[in-house]
């Protein structure tokens, strides 16, 4: 669609948003709203909620993809570490770099003996990267292990997390990610799930696996 057709529904909608959300406490005045980092705060929040209404016809959103470049490849991940690594057997890349001292060298072994994963590789010089917003700055947010299920490969995105206070932003950006790749049908179907402990995982591959089956 057009900007000029665009711009005067975006203008509604931001009108609203300062009319019916922003409170100013005196002697702040809504104008602060245009300095940083307030206008930031509203960028982001109405970047979250403006999506399309497929419920009255509108085309779903679909990804913006890099231009510079193709697609991605674990043939490309070629780095040298100091950090911790493990041997794997169903990863194209032969060793897992590991970003803490236990969690993810389990979760990854977890990963490598399902009978149901075919696939999978630690996000780690992959550059699979989804963008954010926080506090009014965009961020690239990079999930931990993008994991391969047989024998319908179906694609699943792993995070492995303890507390993260950017969890939940993280997470709904995750979600429209998914949301948006699925709805263009060019790269599979795509799943998100964060394990919080080593225990969660299988029952995370099993719903992920139940799921596509129904």
């Amino acid at each position: 669609m057009p900007e000029h057709v665009l711009f005067p529904q975006v203008s509604r909608i931001v009108q609203r948003y300062l009319r019916d959300h922003v409170r100013p406490l005196p002697p702040a005045d809504l104008l602060d709203v245009f300095l940083s980092p307030y206008y930031g705060w509203v960028v982001e929040r109405l970047v979250d909620a403006i999506k399309p209404d497929a419920a009255q016809g509108e085309a779903p959103e679909v990804p913006r993809y890099e231009r510079s470049r193709g697609p991605g490849s674990t043939a490309d991940v070629d780095f040298w570490t100091s950090r911790d690594v493990r041997e794997v057997v169903k990863s194209h890349v032969n060793y897992v770099v590991a970003d803490t001292k236990k969690w993810e060298q389990s979760a990854a072994y977890v990963l490598d003996t399902h009978p149901r994963v075919g696939a999978f590789a630690k996000n780690a010089g992959l550059g699979l990267a989804i963008p954010y917003f926080h506090n009014g700055q965009p961020h690239d947010y990079l999930p931990d292990f993008i994991v391969r299920l047989d024998p319908d490969g179906r694609l699943l995105i792993l995070e492995t997390k303890g507390f993260d206070p950017l969890q939940e932003v993280k997470t709904a950006a995750a979600a429209r990610w998914v949301a948006a790749v699925n709805s263009d049908r060019r790269h599979g179907t795509w799943a998100y799930e964060v394990a919080t402990k080593v225990s969660d995982i299988l029952g995370i591959l099993d719903r992920v696996l139940a799921s596509h089956k129904s």
